[in-house]
């Protein structure tokens, strides 16, 4: 099958034949539809990962998926032949991977797709979304909280500022002037500041006192925590850690993303409900899954979904 795959070690990532595998017991083989790029992904496929994580070449890059069932193991219940399902690449190390033509997995991993939630949709929620659930219940958010959302025009950012105004709290979002600020404030961000700028300045513009809590995606884990009123705490998704914040009166904590179906499945109704937005930037085919990468690089809106 066709993959984007590393076959070597120093090699780039690449749309290449590699194996495919039946499902053994337990397991089901999905046609995939739709899987989109985060930013695990990128560190794939720049080599920063081989010295601490187990891997077998080939390495297939992806971590999120939908597609249809194709084949079932034996003793797989629940799940039938052509069912749509979503779902999160749960295999220990690296190898198998998502942004290909077929993926086998553990037949309990996977959750069916609500009606009206298309393929792209859900593999746009996918990693990114379920990280987001995360961070949010890291900082415990509620509507007596002032949240700034550092990174909140990414994946994992774009859906933290929905769960977030979703709990009540009040949102701060980083976002360039003009299409990402409206981006943000259309999520439910009550205000948006130029993280290009003075942050620390636009940040006290619209709260001077401070704020509650940071979710941390992106930026400087220093000045963020510097905006913090004595007390509050900051989340972090990107390794901040509490020596970089420099402060002894907040709390830094660090989020790893734990999946779930559970948590997938949840989100998916959000979705369908018409609760949660999906912000899919673009769409490639399979065949330019490469310039998938390298867009996802410069910082788009939002999710970026590559499909067969």
């Amino acid at each position: 099958m066709q993959a984007l795959a590393i076959t070597e070690r120093g090699a780039s990532p690449a749309v290449v034949d590699v194996p495919d595998r039946a499902p053994g017991s337990g397991e089901v083989r999905v046609a995939i539809e739709a899987a989109s790029i985060n930013g695990f992904d990128l560190m794939v496929a720049g080599g920063d990962v081989w010295d601490f994580m187990p891997h077998t070449f080939p390495v297939i890059v992806g971590r999120d998926f939908a597609g249809t069932v194709e084949s079932a193991g034996a003793g797989v219940e629940g799940l039938s032949v052509g069912d749509a399902v979503a779902g999160e690449n749960t295999a220990m190390g690296l190898g198998p991977g998502t942004i290909g033509e077929r993926m086998t997995v553990d037949a309990r991993s996977v959750v069916a797709l609500p009606a009206g939630v298309t393929a792209a949709q859900a593999a746009a929620v996918g990693l990114a979304a379920t990280t987001a659930v995360d961070l949010v219940d890291a900082l415990d958010l509620g509507s007596g909280d002032t949240v700034l959302v550092s990174g909140a025009t990414g994946g994992v950012g774009s859906y933290v500022v929905q769960l977030a105004a979703a709990r009540g709290a009040r949102v701060i979002a980083t976002a360039r002037p003009g299409a990402a600020t409206e981006f943000v404030r259309d999520l439910g961000a009550r205000d948006a500041v130029d993280y290009t700028g003075d942050l620390v300045a636009a940040v006290r513009a619209v709260a001077p006192d401070g704020v509650t809590k940071v979710a941390h995606a992106a930026g400087d884990p220093a000045v963020l925590g510097g905006l913090l009123v004595s007390g509050g705490q900051l989340a972090s998704v990107a390794g901040a850690k509490a020596e970089q914040v420099g402060r002894d009166d907040v709390t830094v904590t660090g989020v790893m993303a734990a999946y779930t179906p559970e948590k997938l499945a949840a989100l998916l109704e959000q979705v369908a409900a018409g609760k949660l937005t999906v912000p899919v930037a673009a769409t490639y085919p399979l065949a330019r899954a490469t310039d998938a990468l390298r867009e996802f690089g410069t910082g788009k809106l939002g999710k970026i979904v590559v499909t067969p």
